[in-house]
This record gives C-alpha cells, structure tokens and sequence, in this order.
C-alpha cells in the first residue's frame, strides 16, 4: 500500500469512521491524523502492478490451504483497528479466526487478527519495518508478522515467542519456502512470485 504525500488532516477517531464509511478511496488513521492511502494504475506502474499481483497470489494460495479450517483471510480493503495506539489501518492481509471479533458498535473493523501481512513498496517500507509493526505488536492476537519484497523473492517474517520476544526468518529465493506457523500454512516462494517479473 503506498501513502500519498499530502498533509496530514487533524480529526477525531468517530468522524473518521463517518467520513471512510463514504470515502472512495481507503484512508489510513494515526492518533488524530487521516492518511489518504493510493494505489496506482496497474498499466503504467510496474510497482502497483507487482503489489497487487503479490496480494492476490497470496489471498489464493492462503485461501486454498485454509479451507475448511476456522479462520478468514482478509486482504488490502478489510479496515484493522489497533486501540492501544488509536490506529485504524488496512493491512495487505490478514488472518483472523473465524468469527473476526469486531470493534464494539461496528461492523466494518476487525481487531484480532493472528497473522499481518505487508508487501514492501519504496514509500512504506520504512513505516511497515518499524512505526507500523510496533502497533501491530501492541494487538494481543497477533503471532506473525510477514513482509514481502516486490523486487525480489524475498519473505521476512516474525514469529512471536513471548510478549517481548520475536523470532525473525528470512525466506530468499524462489526454491525457499515460508511456514505461517500459527495457522500451519506452507507457501513455496515460487508459487507466490509465480506472475512476477523481475528487473
């Protein structure tokens, strides 16, 4: 997901909600701050491009290994709120349990999900590395945090051992592989990539 580079606008959490509810395009939410979150034109930006093609190879691939299991998969439009931080955030993908617990009084915004899934662009990786999974790691539910390169294949994942502790693995290459250990889901490298071209 990429952020445009407008100036941030001052507003509360409830008139946030009333306003995204009616918005066309997703906006991302930070303590007070609404965020406009763009996409590109497939056609014309090879990154977009590249993006969107990751999020729906792993939607499919995560969908095929998790049927008939208790979870639902959630990509790019499913809204994320995060209390401990006041965020509210669309993540790549998400993994929650089946039924999502949603924030009180809604029924647009999930708040436990289990797995978190970024795919790295030039403008974002700097937020999903390290503001960004901060907040994810203020979630209780949350046991993987996995982040995917566009210009290479590249998985980089984090596996939480305790509250203070997370176990990172580097899957590079597309003869690699990657484990979601919570949900028991294997992905071969190759199968993700599958659409993408290199360089």
């Amino acid at each position: 997901m990429t952020i445009a580079a407008t100036q941030p606008k001052q507003c509360t959490a409830e008139d946030y909600l009333a306003a995204e509810v009616q918005s066309d395009t997703r906006n991302e939410y930070r303590n007070g701050e609404i965020i406009p979150m763009t996409g590109g034109t497939p056609a014309h930006d090879h990154g977009t491009l590249a993006h969107n093609q990751l999020i729906s190879a792993l939607n499919a691939l995560l969908w095929f290994a998790l049927r008939g299991k208790p979870y639902s998969v959630f990509v790019t439009d499913q809204r994320l709120w995060i209390p401990d931080r006041n965020i509210y955030t669309y993540p790549d993908v998400m993994v929650t349990p089946r039924p999502a617990e949603l924030m009180p009084n809604r029924k647009d915004t999930v708040m436990n999900p289990i797995v978190l899934v970024e795919v790295l662009s030039a403008s974002t990786e700097g937020y999903d590395r390290g503001e960004k999974f901060a907040a994810y790691r203020t979630i209780p539910t949350v046991q993987e945090y996995v982040l995917i390169a566009q210009d290479q294949p590249l998985v980089e994942q984090y596996v939480k051992q305790s509250e203070s502790e997370w176990l990172f693995a580097e899957s590079r290459g597309l003869e690699q592989g990657v484990t979601l250990q919570s949900v028991e889901v294997e992905i071969a490298l190759a199968d993700l990539y599958e659409a993408i071209e290199f360089g």
